[in-house]
């Protein structure tokens, strides 16, 4: 690991990135979805913006877009035909070579500004060889310990090293441990250190939520208090980035925005999100029982083999009425047997299925009129859930 060959493929480019102005989104949860309030707010404001967010749902051109269009598979091609001299010679990997095609792009089509998240960390992380403008952090939990480590400390380390030398940090509200090291690293960098206004006044509807904050009113697309939280860290973030945007303009872009999976209704009370850490699960799960306070809620799980069962499982235990367990056709998830046999051992009654379509069928026929599922876990069976429901998710603006 490390920024050596994400620096060498640029060189390559003649270093795009140091044309671009760049606000840097790390953290664990709600890194997504504070990227793209923050991307459509900025887009309502008049700004051409470069969005550069992972994993993709669908379509790898997710990843890479420009006032919500996709780079095309045109664009990838002749970045590919481009690049791929210094590809072999570096032997560089797939988030390297994603990344510089990201700021390429961006270069190439002259955006304002680019929101980039960053992948797993921070410190070493491949977006880490930008120089940003504004720097954002989420919250910060366990996720990722095989890489990150294995405590809260060494992963808000990691995390922490996208703070540069001078450049602004607006975090969201920490664990007291993160916190401390997030304000020491800004303090070491010379960074002016900024706490995001927590909303107050959140009402959670079916169709979105309503919050307060600095005694304004909002509304965001995106169902859940978690989704309060990161449209308030966007809207401090923003303010820090363009202090003149105006309050009409930030209601329409965070009222527009549009996030795929993340408590997102795919058919009549059947919700699908992409939580895969213990954070974001009790944060769903929170949600939909203030929504739906007399449902019983039935789970359809799935995870990669990286995840932190034994946190998961406290989170999960006893919360569905019943949790069928199954996996992806591409293979890259913990099989259901498996899965199944690491949740009876930490307690948690489940029932495994072969694949997504059988484990929503018989969902289907146990659901009451005021039942609600949850389909949850991973990205990585977007496409089977969408095509499950019939879901149009084309390659269009997002």
């Amino acid at each position: 690991m490390g920024l050596e060959h994400t620096f060498s493929l640029l060189e390559f480019l003649k270093n795009p990135q140091n044309n671009l102005k760049i606000i840097h989104i790390a953290g664990t949860n709600g890194k997504g979805s504070t990227a793209a309030v923050i991307y459509s707010v900025l887009k309502a404001r008049g700004y051409k913006v470069g969005l550069y967010t992972s994993p993709h749902l669908i379509s790898f051109s997710e990843r890479i877009r420009v006032n919500g269009l996709p780079i095309s598979d045109q664009e990838i091609l002749r970045f590919m035909r481009k690049i791929e001299p210094a590809i072999k010679d570096i032997k560089s990997t797939f988030f390297e070579v994603t990344t510089s095609m990201a700021l390429n792009h961006f270069n190439d089509h002259n955006v304002d500004v680019a929101v980039i998240e960053t992948g797993l960390g921070g410190r070493l992380d491949s977006t880490n060889v930008v120089d940003s403008s504004l720097t954002v952090m989420t919250p910060i939990s366990i996720d990722h310990i095989d890489i990150l480590g294995n405590t809260i400390e060494k992963i808000a380390v990691e995390k922490a090293g996208i703070i540069k030398k001078k450049v602004p940090l607006i975090t969201a509200m920490q664990q007291k441990t993160v916190f401390e090291i997030l304000k020491k690293t800004a303090n070491e960098n010379e960074s002016p250190f900024y706490t995001s206004t927590n909303p107050i006044n959140v009402e959670i509807m079916p169709e979105g939520t309503k919050f307060e904050l600095s005694n304004k009113k909002f509304i965001t697309s995106m169902i859940g208090e978690h989704q309060a939280s990161n449209a308030a860290l966007a809207i401090n973030a923003l303010i820090h980035f363009d202090d003149k945007i105006p309050y009409e303009t930030i209601c329409e872009g965070i009222n527009n925005v549009c996030w795929p999976g993340r408590l997102q209704p795919v058919s009549d009370r059947i919700y699908y999100d992409v939580a895969h850490n213990e954070e974001g699960i009790r944060s769903v799960l929170g949600t939909l029982k203030t929504i739906f306070p007399e449902s019983e809620i039935f789970g359809l799980f799935c995870l990669k083999g990286d995840k932190d069962i034994e946190h998961i499982a406290k989170y999960i235990n006893s919360q569905f009425k019943t949790l069928f367990i199954t996996t992806s056709k591409d293979g890259l998830l913990l099989r259901p047997k498996e899965l199944s046999e690491k949740l009876n051992i930490l307690g948690i009654n489940n029932f495994p299925v072969d694949c997504i379509s059988i484990g929503i069928n018989k969902i289907k026929k146990l659901m009451k009129p005021k039942d609600i599922t949850l389909i949850f876990g991973t990205h990585y069976i977007a496409s089977e859930v969408f095509s499950e429901f019939e879901i149009s998710f084309d390659s269009g603006v997002i």
